[in-house]
């Protein structure tokens, strides 16, 4: 007796199935050489960062991004942010009006290094290194709550998706540890840079001081000279 032409359900039901796990492999696969987690989290987080800019003018209080990076990609924890503000407006000796000066007239700051260099005589501490040891005054002057608004919670970036941080005061990129972006009451914030990560696949988000302009960008970008 010969067997019937075609397929049985049970047979139909494997090859289904067969079928959904690997559209589901290349789906994963795509989105891997793509880096679109990476994309829409970079996406996101540009989003909160402008949010903060102006949640920080409008309410007169001392805001910042607190960025949480796992110690390596085998930690097992993913990279996550959050929103805290200040009880009231603690401010920055470098503010707003000292940042426009400092743009406006680097020509003449360039000379007068290389004046003091010339003449053997000492610097003394970088405009780095005080901005440093004003955001450990105020960390410690500062009590900060965190925030409960739904724009501005807790958030964490998807497993395969890593964070960079690079602020002003910072000579490297930190990828690991906490990292802390600052939002003025003024108007002002730092001059950051900060790097989402899928693979070989990075956008890096800009943030202007003065405005508190925002661009994503699909490239890995330079650090800045200070």
């Amino acid at each position: 007796m010969k067997r019937p032409l075609g397929l049985t359900l049970i047979e139909v039901t494997i090859a289904l199935a067969i079928a959904a796990v690997l559209f589901a492999a290349a789906v994963m696969g795509v989105g891997a050489l793509t880096g679109t987690k990476a994309k829409a989290a970079a996406g996101e987080l540009g989003g909160v960062i402008r949010a903060m800019y102006d949640t920080a003018a409008l309410s007169g209080k001392t805001c910042r991004l607190v960025f949480e990076m796992p110690a390596g990609k085998d930690d097992g924890q993913p990279a996550k942010y959050w929103a805290e503000c200040a009880s009231g407006n603690i401010t920055s000796r470098k503010d707003r009006d000292a940042e426009l000066r400092e743009l406006s007239r680097p020509d003449e700051r360039d000379e007068r290094k290389s004046e003091r260099r010339e003449r053997g005589i000492g610097e003394g501490p970088s405009l780095q290194e005080l901005l440093a040891a004003e955001k450990d005054r105020v960390d410690q002057v500062a009590r900060f709550a965190q925030f409960t608004s739904p724009e501005i919670e807790q958030r964490e970036l998807p497993p395969a998706v890593s964070l960079g941080v690079w602020t002003k005061h910072q000579r490297r990129v930190a990828e690991s540890g906490t990292a802390f972006l600052y939002f003025f009451p003024q108007g002002f914030t730092e001059k950051a840079q900060i790097y989402v990560r899928q693979g070989s696949n990075v956008w890096t988000i800009t943030v202007q001081p003065l405005t508190g302009k925002v661009a994503v960008v699909a490239d890995e970008l330079e650090v800045p000279r200070s």
